[in-house]
């Protein structure tokens, strides 16, 4: 180590050490031709006399240069400066180069940044992330697995800790939205409730105060504490001392205890970090329903939460998903006796496993994650179509340079100099679209950001990770844009290229350029068929009629903050809320609900006559409400009739079913007028009255039956209408802090309402289709520029080699539409091969492909057509140009160069 430090302190002042190497020798030849003199040589002898004896300088100073450097480290920096001046006296080549590199390599950064925020890189501070898992439950029902990594029963959490023996931590978490402050200034924020063995998992201290301790986090509640966030703690705070001080949290009047240090965010989901965190213990116990506050800890009926779990060593991830595996059937075998109607574990199959703790890399990361990898695939298809391009404007820098490269070696240059200056050159083009690339990143970072991440931020000038894989990619980029052409520099007749005179800049095809361009076209294909299918998944997921409008609606949601209010109080303050918001200008229907479809789901047990148990048919959902709902929700009425103002406590029960929940009830029969009942099969009979056409509740796949009742509110659980949907005359988010003020006023002490437009809860179960079609048209539109520009510079160099062939032509009376002919013929097979190819890729990744899609076929004969059409028509417009400077060809030149 030593000897490298010393030789690289010697490389560093090799300029110095040459200087004084020259003036040792000067002096050594000065005192020789002294002696020489003395000895009786002539004064014009001497000179000569004192060099041969000093013998060969040049060799010396190689001799002592090598010795205090390296030689190859010299050759890099020479093939830098050489490689400088070449591409400065090329500013198009050079420009053009680092543009589409830069492109290729900021795409590939951007997309890195998202795919390693989201599913791979370690929560900060996190200990030992190997190791640190989130527990995943698996059960099956009626044939199909279900996997979630977070709703389960904090009694379940209890049991796989009881049960389990490959782990020597666990910590319990939810990250629920609570009002946090009070009046005016309280805002819904993410809080993160932990347990206080959360904190173990971390490598962290908190930089003022405390963290919570195991006596403040105890069932069945925790102490009413709190830690906040660096970032609330600046924002809200100031950074000024706040220990002591009391923060309200949903209906917990917390004291803080402490602040953690800067970006700490625990574990967040991937919508958004939380503000501050509580003990677990303290948010169920205070924030639980009134059943839920004293027995969360003990039954198995309120889901809510997480666990986390860090392996013993010496643990494998399959021996700890085992041993969580025996831990979830001893806890599903508690449950099922307590209650019988519970599946056996043969049926129902639980399944525990030890798998990412980011849910985005998790078993149960859902169709969105799945996209993002496929578009972070095309981020790099993207690259490999720069990588080809850079490659075919190599080949032709090259070919214009053979006669130089020729004269090179003819002068004694070694070939395997010419291939490392080649090559350096296209490294150091790489090195400059890296730079260009970063700021490509940079810039996207915030449309990416506001797509995907809420996590922290995206700042790539910042991020050595994503800087990293930026230049690993900026390297392979040079590599491979520089091994073909750095192979061509050497290859050839050298005594050919140094004879070429006048007709040097003849036509020299390289099969390698006509596949590169190939590939280019076909891998656009590819991108611009993922781009059509997407956007008509997209299209087609937009259309989807939902049983009702949601996009004029607004929905609003109130909070109680805790408020033990008696049944009576809550009827009249739903009311009151519901008079308040048809009194509101803009305001044309409103109803009260007690669910919102994608956002609150309940269901009962009905009892049919002739149905020994409907629950086996499916799952039934309920939405009470008021008479309004369905102009509301413009859902329609198919057959018989809304209930109105007159269904109400005291008259006989009524329901509107929905057509599906009809036809699987009472198949072949009139479901007007039918009874069931709702509870128990004591209860009285609701009477069927209207059937409404089939509304989408749960997800948009098509995965679950529309099976939904609607019941008059006042007949049922009138105290439970915790929502009201507003139908608005003109443009609803403009209507939403209006809405809220007049609303708010109507709610009593700390509690609020929250208003936010339906569309906007619809439209986070479009995310994976809307970022499938923005990314795949993103990168299939720079895909095609890239391709088509690559085109056009291969078109434009063999016009430029062929106008001497050109000019002959013209000579023998070919005519202007001959010559276009020919040059847009030439560019056209280049795209209809590429067309080709890229289709029947398209093809066969076709079935991987489908199950993204909405109701879209990925073999679609149109959308192929018309990507195909589309690039045909990209080649005969970046043909045209070439094609018109062809006809410009002088046969005289031509004539005159023979």
């Amino acid at each position: 180590m030593r000897e490298w430090l010393a030789r690289l302190r010697d490389w560093l002042r090799r300029d110095r050490l040459d200087r004084e190497l020259t003036e040792e020798l000067r002096f050594h030849r000065q005192q020789l031709e002294r002696d020489a003199r003395a000895e009786g040589d002539g004064a014009d002898e001497a000179p000569y006399a004192a060099r041969r004896r000093l013998g060969n300088t040049t060799r010396y100073q190689e001799d002592a240069r090598d010795r205090w450097s390296w030689p190859w480290l010299d050759h890099l920096q020479k093939d830098l400066r050489y490689a400088l001046r070449g591409l400065r006296r090329s500013p198009g080549f050079t420009a053009t180069v680092v543009l589409t590199l830069g492109l290729g390599i900021g795409a590939n950064a951007a997309m890195f940044g998202v795919i390693d925020r989201l599913m791979f890189r370690p929560f900060p501070y996190l200990r030992d992330p190997t190791r640190v898992h989130r527990v995943y439950l698996q059960t099956t029902y009626r044939g199909r697995t279900f996997t979630s990594g977070s709703g389960y029963e904090y009694a379940t959490s209890l049991d796989l800790k009881k049960f389990s023996s490959g782990f020597d931590r666990y910590a319990f978490m939810a990250n629920p939205v609570l009002a946090v402050g009070t009046g005016d200034d309280s805002q819904e924020q993410r809080i993160g409730t932990v347990s206080a063995s959360f904190f173990d998992f971390f490598s962290v201290r908190p930089i003022l105060g405390r963290f919570f301790t195991p006596g403040e986090d105890i069932t069945p509640q925790g102490a009413p504490v709190v830690v906040l966030t660096y970032a609330f703690w600046m924002t809200q705070y100031g950074g000024r001392d706040v220990l002591g001080h009391t923060l309200q949290i949903g209906n917990i009047l917390c004291t803080i205890i402490g602040v953690a240090p800067k970006g700490f965010v625990g574990v967040p989901d991937k919508t958004s970090p939380p503000v501050a965190f509580i003990p677990i213990t303290t948010y169920a116990g205070y924030m639980g329903g009134l059943d839920d506050r004293k027995t969360y800890f003990s039954q198995y009926h309120w889901g809510w939460m997480s666990l986390m779990v860090h392996r013993k060593p010496g643990v494998s991830e399959a021996a700890a998903s085992a041993d969580l595996t025996r831990a979830y059937r001893q806890s599903f075998n508690v449950v099922r006796s307590l209650d019988p109607e519970v599946p056996s574990v043969t049926d129902a199959n639980p399944t525990a496993i030890a798998g990412a703790l980011k849910s985005s890399a998790g078993p149960d990361a859902g169709l969105e994650a799945t996209t993002l990898l496929w578009v972070t695939g095309v981020a790099v298809v993207v690259l490999l179509i720069a990588c080809a391009n850079v490659t075919n404007l190599m080949f032709a820098r090259v070919l214009r340079r053979r006669r130089e490269f020729a004269v090179r070696l003819a002068l004694g240059v070694s070939r395997g100099r010419l291939i490392a200056q080649t090559l350096t050159e296209s490294l150091l083009l790489a090195g400059l679209g890296l730079v260009a690339g970063i700021v490509v990143a940079e810039w996207g970072g915030a449309a990416l950001r506001r797509l995907f991440v809420s996590e922290g931020t995206l700042e790539v000038l910042t991020d050595w990770r994503t800087i990293g894989v930026a230049a690993a990619a900026a390297v392979v980029a040079g590599i491979l844009s520089g091994s073909g052409p750095a192979l061509l520099a050497i290859k050839g007749d050298l005594a050919g290229s140094l004879k070429a005179g006048a007709r040097e800049g003849t036509h020299q095809p390289i099969r390698a350029r006509g596949i590169l361009l190939v590939t280019q076209g076909a891998l656009s294909v590819l991108l611009l068929v993922g781009a059509g299918l997407f956007v008509k998944s997209l299209h087609n997921v937009r259309a989807l009629r939902l049983g009702y409008d949601a996009a004029p609606v607004l929905m609003v949601s109130r909070n109680l903050r805790g408020m033990d209010l008696p049944d009576s109080v809550r009827i009249d303050l739903g009311r009151r809320l519901l008079a308040a918001a048809e009194a509101i200008p803009g305001v044309t229907h409103a109803t009260q609900v007690s669910s919102v479809p994608f956002w609150s789901t309940s269901g009962r047990d009905l009892h049919v006559a002739g149905i020994d148990s409907v629950d086996r048919l499916g799952r039934f959902t309920v939405a009470a409400a008021s008479p309004d709902y369905f102009r509301t929700m413009d859902t329609r009425i198919l057959r018989g009739r809304p209930f109105t103002a007159r269904d109400r406590d005291g008259t006989p029960r009524v329901a509107v079913v929905s057509q599906a929940m009809a036809e699987v009830l009472w198949p072949g029969q009139e479901a007007l007028g039918q009874c069931f009942r709702i509870g128990a099969d004591t209860m009285p009979c609701t009477t069927v009255i209207g059937i409404a056409e089939n509304a989408v509740q749960r997800s948009l796949l098509g995965d679950e039956r529309p099976y939904r009742y609607y019941l008059p509110i006042d007949q049922f659980e009138p105290a439970r209408g915790n929502y009201l949907l507003l139908r608005m005359l003109g443009d609803s988010p403009q209507a939403l802090e209006p809405i809220r003020k007049a609303l708010q006023s109507v709610m009593p002490g700390q509690s609020y309402v929250t208003v936010r437009p339906l569309e906007e809860v619809v439209d986070q179960q479009r995310r994976s289709w809307q970022v499938g079609a923005t990314m795949f048209v993103a990168f299939g539109v720079l895909a095609l520029l890239v391709a088509a520009v690559g085109l056009y510079g291969m078109i434009t160099y063999n016009v430029a080699q062929r106008m001497h062939e050109l000019g002959v032509r013209i000579a023998l009376g070919a005519q202007a539409r001959d010559l276009v002919r020919l040059v847009v013929g030439q560019g056209l097979r280049f795209a209809m091969s590429g067309v080709a190819i890229g289709l029947a890729a398209a093809l066969i990744l076709a079935g991987w492909v489908q199950p993204l899609l909405f109701h879209q076929s990925a073999r679609d004969p149109v959308t192929y057509g018309v990507v195909g059409a589309m690039l045909l028509a990209v080649a005969v417009v970046a043909s045209a140009m070439p094609a018109l400077r062809a006809t410009r060809a002088d046969p005289n030149s031509a004539l005159r160069s023979d």
